[in-house]
C-alpha cells in the first residue's frame, strides 16, 4: 500500500475528477475488457510483478549482505590481541571490507529502487485510469456526445504529466547512479576496521553516543558469550536496541557511574562501566581505538551530568579545557574554596589547633605544589624508588607474611577499620598548612589522567588503625605501603565528589630535611568517613597519652565486643541493613 502524501496534490485533484468520469463510462465497461486489458490491467500487473519484484529482491540480497557483514565482524571481533597474528588479522580484516563493500554496494542499490518507486507508483496510479478513459471514449461513439475539447484537453494534460514524472525519474535515476559510484569510489581504508589506530582522530566533547558494540554475557558459572548489539545514549542513560527491535531498552544508568579500560578474555578496546556503589557493571568491547576511547569520554562526560546544563555541549568542552589546562597552578581554586565556604576552619592535625580559614590565608598553588612536579599514577614501585619517596614507611614483607611486630600492633590497636579504595595518584607537595593543598592535588591528578588517557586503577583495603594507615592488596594480603598516623598532617574529602579523599604525609629525611606528599584515592564509600576515621586515630593517639582523656574517649565513642572504638555509622546502622563500612571490612 503506497499512500500518497505531501507534495502530490495535483495527482490527488486530478484522481478525484477522474472518478466522476468512471462514474458515467461505468454503464459500458462490459464491451471494454479486450481493450482494457490492455490499457488498464497490464500496467497494474507490470507494476506488480516488476517493480516490486525488483524492491523485495534487493531488499533480501540486503538482509544477506548485512548477515555477511555479521559474520565478518564476529570473526574480527575474536582476533587475539597478545598473540597477535598479522597474517590472519590482514586476512580478516580483508574479509571484513569485502564485506562492508558487498553490504554498502546493496544498500545503495536497494534505496535507490526505493526512490524510484516513488516515481513509479505515482506512474502505475496514472496509466490504468488513462488508459481506461481514453478506451472509453474511443470505443464508443457517444464520446463526442459526452466529452467537449476541455476533457480532450484534460487527458493532454495528464498524459504530457505523465511524461513529466517519467521524466523527473529518468534524472533521479542518473543523479542517483553517479552518486552511487562517488561513493564507491572510495579508499579502502574506509570499510577497514581500526585503520586510523596510529592517530585517530578523537573527539573528548561527546555527550551522547551511538554505534555497535560487543556486550559480554555470562552463559555458565564460567563460560561467556559476546553479542553484537547496537547502543546508544538517551539523557543519562545507556540504550540497547537488539535487531528487529522497534526501539531501545534500558541498560545502565550512567549517572554517578564511573568507567574504565579492563583486560577481557584477551580482547582488545573493553571497557567497563561501575555503578556509583562499586559493583561492576556491564563490559563492552569497541571495535576501534577511537570508538574505544570515544564510549570511555562520552560515558565519562554524561556520569557528570553535563547533559542536564543548558548548554552541554560548551560545558563539555570547557570541561576539557579545563582538563588541558589543568596541568598548569592556577590561583583561582584557593579564592572559589573561599567564596564557597567562607566559614570552614582549617584543622592543623600537627599542633590540634582550630586556624580560622580567614587569618589561614589563601596561598597560591605555586605555593603548595611547584609546577613541573611529577605525579605517580601506581602505588606498586620499585623497592628503592618506595623508600626514596616513603621514606620512614614500614616496607612489606615480599611473601605476604606479616611481622610479628605488625601483629601484635594490630591487636593492641584500638581502631579498625577498612575501606576499599583505588589509588589514583601521589605526588610531591611543598605545603600542609591547609587542605587547600589536598584539593589542589587532586586537580592535577584527575586533570593529568584525562589528559593521557589513564583509566587504570589499583585497588587496596585501606586499614585505617590508631597507629597507622595500611594499604594492603586484597588478593594476596601483602601490604603494599604503611603510613604512621603521626606523620599524617591533612586529610580531606573532595567538597563536591564525595567518593574522593586525600591525605598529605609529612617525613623527617636523615640529615633533617622535610619530604611532604599528597596521596589521591577513590572510595566506594563517602570520604568523609575515612577522614572521620583518621581523625578519631589521631584522637586516639593524643589521648593514650594521658589515660583520663583516654577513659574519656572510650565512654564519649561506642566499643565493639573486643573493646575496639566502633565508627558512628556502624552503631546507627547496626541493627539494619549491613553497612557499607561492615561489606568492605569482610571484603
Amino acid at each position: 500500500h503506497f499512500a500518497l502524501g505531501k507534495g502530490d496534490e495535483e495527482v490527488i485533484s486530478t484522481l478525484h475528477y477522474f472518478s466522476k468520469v468512471v462514474d458515467e463510462l461505468n454503464i459500458l465497461h462490459s464491451e471494454l475488457a479486450k481493450q482494457l486489458a490492455d490499457t488498464m490491467v497490464l500496467p497494474i500487473i507490470q507494476f506488480r510483478e516488476k517493480d516490486l519484484t525488483e524492491v523485495s529482491t534487493l531488499k533480501d540480497l540486503f538482509g544477506l549482505a548485512s548477515n555477511e557483514h555479521d559474520v565478518s565482524m564476529a570473526k574480527y571481533s575474536r582476533l587475539p590481541k597478545r598473540k597477535e597474528n598479522e597474517k590472519l588479522k590482514a586476512e580478516v580484516a580483508k574479509e571484513v571490507a569485502n564485506s562492508r563493500r558487498k553490504q554498502h554496494l546493496s544498500s545503495l542499490q536497494y534505496y535507490c529502487a526505493l526512490n524510484a518507486l516513488q516515481y513509479r507508483k505515482r506512474v502505475a496510479m496514472m496509466e490504468p485510469m488513462l488508459g481506461y478513459t481514453r478506451g472509453q471514449i474511443n470505443f464508443f461513439k457517444k464520446g463526442a456526445e459526452m466529452f467537449s475539447k476541455r476533457m480532450d484537453s484534460f487527458l493532454s494534460s495528464v498524459s504530457d504529466m505523465v511524461q513529466s514524472i517519467q521524466g523527473e525519474l529518468d534524472a533521479e535515476a542518473e543523479k542517483m547512479r553517479i552518486s552511487q559510484q562517488n561513493l564507491i569510489a572510495v579508499n579502502e581504508s574506509v570499510y577497514t576496521p581500526d585503520s586510523d589506530v596510529t592517530s585517530p582522530a578523537i573527539n573528548r566533547n561527546l555527550i551522547q553516543k551511538a554505534g555497535y558494540l560487543n556486550l559480554r554475557n555470562k552463559t555458565g558459572l564460567v563460560t561467556t558469550a559476546w553479542e553484537r548489539l547496537y547502543f546508544f545514549t538517551q539523557g543519562g542513560n545507556l540504550m540497547c536496541q537488539p535487531r528487529g527491535a522497534v526501539a531501545g531498552g534500558l541498560i545502565q544508568d550512567l549517572d554517578n557511574c564511573s568507567v574504565m579500560a579492563v583486560d577481557c578474555e584477551d580482547r582488545r578496546y573493553c571497557f567497563q562501566i561501575t555503578t556509583p556503589t562499586g559493583k561492576a557493571g556491564i563490559t563492552l568491547q569497541a571495535e576501534s581505538k577511537k570508538e574505544y576511547e570515544e564510549w570511555i569520554c562520552a560515558i565519562n562526560n554524561i556520569s557528570r551530568q553535563i547533559y542536564l546544563t543548558d548548554n552541554p555541549e560548551a560545558a563539555a568542552i570547557k570541561l576539557n579545557q579545563t582538563a588541558l589546562q589543568a596541568v598548569t597552578p592556577i590561583t583561582s581554586l584557593g579564592k572559589k574554596h573561599e567564596v564557597q565556604h567562607p566559614s570552614q576552619t582549617v584543622k592543623n592535625m600537627a599542633n590540634d589547633k582550630i586556624i580560622p580559614s580567614g587569618s589561614a590565608g589563601i596561598q597560591d598553588s605555586t605555593q603548595l605544589i611547584a609546577p613541573g612536579t611529577p605525579i605517580q599514577f601506581d602505588i606498586v614501585l620499585p623497592a628503592m624508588e618506595f623508600l626514596d619517596q616513603n621514606r620512614g614507611g614500614r616496607r612489606a614483607n615480599p611473601f605476604g607474611e606479616s611481622e610479628d611486630s605488625s601483629k601484635d600492633e594490630e591487636e593492641d590497636s584500638l581502631l579498625q577499620q577498612m575501606f576499599v579504595v583505588r589509588f589514583l595518584g601521589s605526588m610531591a607537595v611543598q605545603s600542609d598548612e591547609t587542605c587547600e593543598v589536598i584539593y589542589e592535588a587532586m586537580r592535577q591528578v584527575l586533570a593529568a589522567r584525562a589528559i593521557h588517557n589513564i583509566f587504570r586503577m589499583t585497588e587496596s583495603h585501606l586499614m585505617v588503625t590508631s597507629k597507622n594507615l595500611r594499604l594492603i592488596d586484597p588478593q594476596t594480603q601483602v601490604t603494599r605501603a604503611s603510613f604512621e598516623l603521626a606523620t599524617v598532617t591533612q586529610f580531606a574529602a573532595h567538597q563536591e565528589n564525595r567518593r574522593l579523599i586525600g591525605f598529605v604525609i609529612h617525613l623527617i629525611e636523615p640529615l633533617g630535611e622535610e619530604s611532604m606528599s599528597a596521596y589521591v584515592f577513590e572510595s566506594n564509600t563517602e570520604g568523609e568517613k575515612i577522614c572521620y576515621a583518621i581523625s578519631l586515630g589521631k584522637e586516639i593517639i593524643a589521648a593514650q597519652k594521658d589515660p583520663e582523656a583516654l577513659a574519656q574517649l572510650m565512654k564519649s565513642v561506642p566499643l565493639t565486643n573486643d573493646g575496639k572504638f566502633m565508627l558512628l555509622n556502624d552503631v546507627s546502622e547496626e541493627d539494619g541493613t549491613m553497612h557499607e563500612g561492615g561489606e568492605e571490612s569482610e571484603a
